[in-house]
C-alpha cells in the first residue's frame, strides 16, 4: 500500500514537472517570436534618451511690419534628475546653487517636488522626468559661464539655449497680443496628446493663444546613447526643430496706441466731473436717499476701429490694460497677485478685453436698428413719411388702467429744462426720431411691434440680422456672444437668479419697450456695435472682424528700421485676410436712406423745432469737426446704471464714415462716464480725426525697461494732445 502511495505522489509530482516545463517552454517561445521587438525596444529605449529641441516661435507684426512679439535667446541653467536622486546631496548642491542663481532652497525644492498640497506633502514636480531639471531661466552669461566652469562642483550641471519671449512696444496693444504662460493642470492631457513638454510654455490670450499651433513650430529632438548610469556615450540622431510661421495682424500700430491714449485720457477727464440728479419743480431730490451730487466714477472702457469693407481691425482697445512682459519677467508669485488681485469688482478686472467681452446695455446707440426692425417689416404706417407727435412721455396702450397701477406704464424722454420736464420734439418722423434721439418715439415701436403682432419676437429677429446675440467670430478668444432678450433668455435668467426675486418669467411689453431704446436685458460688446454699423455704412453686409491678415513663411527678415520687419521679403504661408460676409442684407433705399439721414444730423444737425430749438446729441461736440475731409454718420447714447443714478450712467457711441474710399466704423463705450455725447463720443471724433491727419499720431516708440518693483500693471498714457476732445462741455442729452 504505502508503495503504491509513493508511486502515486511520483506520478503527481511528474506532472506538475511537466506542466512547469511546458510552462517555461512556451514563456520562452513567446519571448522569443512573438514579443521580441517589443522587448527589443524597451532594450533599445534603456539605452538611449531623446531631448526635444524647441524651435523658435514666430513673430508677430502688426499691418506694416512693426514688431509686436519677438524672441531673445534664454540661458537656462539645468541639473540631471540623477544628481538630485538622493535628498541629502540634493540639499547640498541645491545650497551651493541657490545664492548663485539668487533663489532661495526652498524655490530650488519645489521645482523639484513640486508645491506643497493642502495635506502640507508635495504635489509632485510639473517638469518632465526624461529631461534635465530647469532651476532657472534667464540667466546672465556670466552666471552660465561661471557654472560651466565648476562643473565638477555642481554634479548634473548644464545650461541650455532657450527662446523668451519679447514684447518691444508692450504695452501697447497687450490684449491683442496676448502673453505665453506655463500649461496649466486642467490643459495638461490636451498638450501632451499634442507633443508638448509640461514644461512647455504657450499662448494664454490674446492671439498668442488663438494661433498657437502656428506660432509655436515644429520641435525637433536629439537621441542620445547613454550608459546604465545615463551618463552621455554619444549622439544617435538630431533633428533640427522649424521655426514657427510669423504672423502679420491687421492692426496699425500707431492707431492702436492713439486709441489707448484717447480712451485713457477722457477716463480720467472724466473722473474729475461732477453729476447731479436732476430736480423736480419743487427742487426736491429725486432720490433722496442717494447724495444730490457725484463725481463719475469712469473706471474702464473701450475703442474699436474697423475697415468696413473689409472686416479688417485697425485699432481695438481696452481699459484698464496690462503690460504682456510681466507675463515674461520671472516675478514672483506674491508680485504678480500685487499687480493682478483676485477681485470680484469688475471695474479692476485687467485681464478682460472690453471690446469683445463686455456685455453692456448700449442706449440710445441701439435705436438705428430699432428703426430699420419698423421700417423693414412695414410697422410704420408711411415707412418714412409715418408721423409721431412727441409730447414727452409714452403710456403703454396695450395694458388696461388697472394693470397700469401696479407696472410701469408711462416712459418718458430724457430730461429738458434744467431737468425740471420731459423734452418735448412734436412731430418728428424715424429721421428726425434718430436725430434728437426721441425715445417716445422708439417707445411706441416697441410696443406695437409686439403686442400687434401676437408676441412674437419680430424686433428680436431683426436686430439680430445685425449680428447681436451672436458672436462676431473674430479671431480672439474669449468672445461674449451677447444677447437679444426674448422669453427663452429671459426664463434662463429669473431661473438662475440673475434677476431679482419676483421678477416674472414671462417675456412682457415692458420688456420690449425697454429693448426698443437698448435698455433692460440687451447685452453687446463694442465691438458688435462696430460691426453692426459697418453693416449700415457698406449697404448691408455684416463681416467678420479680422485681426490677422496673413501667416507668413518662418524667417521673415528685419529691415533696416529698428523693430520693424521687412514684410517686401516675406512669404505668404496662408492668407486669413480673405473677407468673410457672415450675412448680407437686403437694405432698401426706403429703409437705409431715412436712417443714415438721421445719424448724419446726428453730427451736423439740424435739430428740431418745437417749444424751443432743440439741437441733435452730436451738433455741439462735432461743431468743430472737419466734416468736409471726412464726413461721418453716427449715434451717440447713454445706458442707464444702478439705481437710474447720473454718475452709474455708461457712454457710447459708434459712427461710420460717409467716403467709401476712407471706409472707417469707430465705436467707443466708456463705462460709468456720463452722457454719450460727453464722453465716448469725443473719443470717436478724436479717432476720425487721426486717420485724417487732424489730430496729432504719434509714432509707437519701443517699451521702456520693465520695472519688475512697480505695482501697476501698465504705465499712465495720455494724447500727445487732447485739443481733439475739445467740445465735450457742449451737448448733454445721450
Amino acid at each position: 500500500m504505502a508503495s503504491d502511495q509513493r508511486s502515486s505522489r511520483l506520478a503527481a509530482i511528474g506532472i506538475v514537472a511537466m506542466v512547469l516545463f511546458g510552462a517555461m517552454g512556451m514563456r520562452m517561445w513567446f519571448l522569443q517570436v512573438v514579443d521580441a521587438p517589443a522587448l527589443e525596444q524597451k532594450v533599445q529605449s534603456n539605452k538611449t534618451r531623446t531631448q526635444k529641441l524647441l524651435p523658435e516661435r514666430g513673430r508677430i507684426f502688426d499691418r506694416y511690419g512693426r514688431i509686436m512679439a519677438d524672441n531673445e535667446k534664454m540661458l537656462t541653467v539645468t541639473v540631471a534628475w540623477e544628481a538630485l536622486r538622493d535628498r541629502a546631496d540634493r540639499l547640498e548642491i541645491f545650497g551651493r546653487l541657490a545664492p548663485i542663481l539668487q533663489v532661495t532652497v526652498t524655490d530650488l525644492e519645489t521645482r523639484y517636488a513640486g508645491p506643497l498640497g493642502a495635506d502640507g506633502k508635495p504635489k509632485g514636480s510639473k517638469y518632465s522626468p526624461l529631461l534635465p531639471l530647469p532651476i532657472k531661466e534667464d540667466v546672465g552669461e556670466d552666471t552660465a559661464m561661471y557654472l560651466l566652469e565648476r562643473s565638477e562642483d555642481f554634479p548634473g550641471i548644464d545650461v541650455t539655449n532657450e527662446w523668451k519671449r519679447a514684447y518691444p512696444f508692450a504695452p501697447v496693444a497687450s490684449h491683442i497680443v496676448g502673453y505665453l504662460g506655463a500649461i496649466t493642470q486642467n490643459d495638461s492631457a490636451q498638450y501632451l496628446d499634442l507633443g508638448y513638454n509640461l514644461n512647455e510654455r504657450v499662448g494664454q490670450f490674446g492671439v498668442e493663444k488663438v494661433y498657437e499651433r502656428y506660432l509655436r513650430g515644429t520641435p525637433g529632438y536629439v537621441k542620445y546613447e547613454v550608459d546604465s548610469r545615463g551618463v552621455i556615450l554619444k549622439v544617435v540622431e538630431r533633428v533640427e526643430p522649424i521655426a514657427g510661421n510669423d504672423l502679420q495682424l491687421s492692426v496699425d500700430l500707431n492707431l492702436q496706441q492713439f486709441a489707448e491714449q484717447a480712451l485713457e485720457t477722457q477716463l480720467r477727464l472724466r473722473r474729475f466731473v461732477e453729476t447731479c440728479q436732476a430736480k423736480d419743480a419743487k427742487r426736491k431730490s429725486v432720490k433722496p436717499q442717494f447724495p444730490d451730487c457725484q463725481n463719475l466714477k469712469a473706471p474702464a472702457g473701450s475703442v474699436v476701429m474697423m475697415n468696413y469693407s473689409t472686416g479688417e481691425v485697425m485699432a481695438l482697445a481696452s481699459y484698464p490694460t496690462f503690460d504682456n512682459r510681466w507675463f515674461n519677467s520671472g516675478i514672483s508669485g506674491d508680485k504678480f497677485s500685487e499687480i493682478f488681485p483676485k477681485t470680484d469688482d469688475p471695474d479692476k478686472s485687467l485681464l478682460v478685453n472690453r471690446a469683445i467681452q463686455g456685455q453692456y446695455n448700449l442706449g440710445s446707440s441701439f435705436k438705428p436698428f430699432v428703426a430699420f426692425a419698423a421700417l423693414d417689416t412695414g410697422q410704420l404706417p408711411g415707412g418714412e413719411d409715418y408721423y409721431y407727435l412727441d409730447q414727452g412721455e409714452y403710456t403703454l396702450v396695450s395694458i388696461d388702467k388697472e394693470t397700469c397701477q401696479m407696472i410701469k406704464c408711462i416712459y418718458r424722454n430724457a430730461l429738458c429744462g434744467g431737468g425740471n420736464y420731459a423734452c418735448r420734439y412734436g412731430k418728428v418722423n424715424v429721421e428726425d426720431a434718430l436725430a434728437v434721439s426721441s425715445d417716445t418715439f422708439f417707445y411706441k415701436i416697441g410696443e406695437e411691434i409686439f403686442s400687434e403682432r401676437g408676441g412674437q419676437p419680430i424686433l428680436q429677429e431683426e436686430v439680430r440680422k445685425f449680428g447681436f446675440g451672436s458672436s462676431t467670430g473674430i479671431d480672439l478668444p474669449f468672445e461674449s456672444a451677447g444677447r437679444v432678450p426674448d422669453k427663452e433668455s429671459k426664463k434662463k435668467l429669473v431661473e438662475s437668479g440673475v434677476l431679482m426675486e419676483g421678477e416674472s418669467t414671462k417675456y412682457l411689453v415692458g420688456d420690449n419697450v425697454q429693448l426698443s431704446v437698448g435698455q433692460g436685458l440687451l447685452a453687446a460688446s463694442p465691438l458688435q456695435l462696430a460691426q453692426a454699423y459697418g453693416a449700415l455704412a457698406n449697404g448691408g453686409d455684416v463681416n467678420r472682424p479680422l485681426i490677422a491678415l496673413a501667416l507668413l513663411e518662418p524667417g521673415t527678415p528685419n529691415s533696416d528700421q529698428v523693430g520693424v520687419a521687412d514684410l517686401t521679403k516675406a512669404v505668404v504661408a496662408l492668407n486669413l485676410g480673405t473677407k468673410d460676409t457672415i450675412r448680407s442684407l437686403s437694405l432698401q433705399p426706403e429703409v437705409l436712406d431715412p436712417i443714415v439721414r438721421g445719424l448724419t444730423r446726428v453730427i451736423t444737425g439740424p435739430g428740431v423745432e418745437y417749444d424751443f430749438y432743440h439741437s441733435t446729441t452730436g451738433e455741439r461736440l462735432f461743431a468743430s469737426y472737419p466734416y468736409k475731409d471726412l464726413p461721418i454718420a453716427g449715434k451717440t447714447g447713454t445706458a442707464q446704471g444702478a439705481a437710474s443714478l447720473p454718475w452709474n450712467d455708461s457712454s457710447a457711441f459708434a459712427a461710420f464714415s460717409l467716403d467709401a474710399n476712407q471706409p472707417w466704423v469707430v465705436s467707443a463705450y466708456l463705462e460709468k462716464s456720463g452722457y454719450g455725447s460727453k464722453a465716448a463720443a469725443p473719443v470717436v471724433k478724436c479717432m476720425f480725426m487721426a486717420t485724417i491727419g487732424a489730430a496729432t499720431v504719434a509714432d509707437v516708440l519701443p517699451s521702456n525697461p520693465l520695472d519688475i518693483t512697480a505695482t501697476v500693471a501698465a504705465p499712465e498714457r495720455s494724447l500727445p494732445s487732447n485739443r481733439c476732445l475739445g467740445g465735450a462741455a457742449y451737448g448733454g442729452r445721450d
